[in-house]
């Protein structure tokens, strides 16, 4: 298992970074911190990719890692407190 750094906000105190180095992971943390609809929209997209764009595969779930941090970070939910989600909605292709 690949160790994830800490993400640091504004007060320069650690926030929760789940660990997401694998699949496996990241699906967990999709399933239980994620925004509404995220985990079956990553598996959509993840279904529709061609494993040999390996390009693409990571856009897909470093998309969706940066979803769960942006969920867990106390700053961006305080200076986006609902347009986080809205903005996160899609993965550009």
């Amino acid at each position: 298992m690949t160790a994830q750094p800490e993400h640091h906000h504004e007060g320069g105190s650690a926030v929760f970074d789940p660990p997401m180095g694998t699949l496996r992971e990241l699906r967990a943390a999709l399933a239980t911190w994620g925004f509404p609809g995220d985990r079956d929209r990553f598996e959509a997209e993840l279904d529709a990719a061609d494993l040999d764009d390996l390009t693409r595969v990571r856009e897909i779930t470093q998309a969706y890692r940066h979803r769960v941090l942006l969920r867990l970070d106390p700053a961006a939910a305080a200076a986006h407190p609902q347009g986080a989600a809205r903005n996160c909605n899609r993965v550009v292709a």
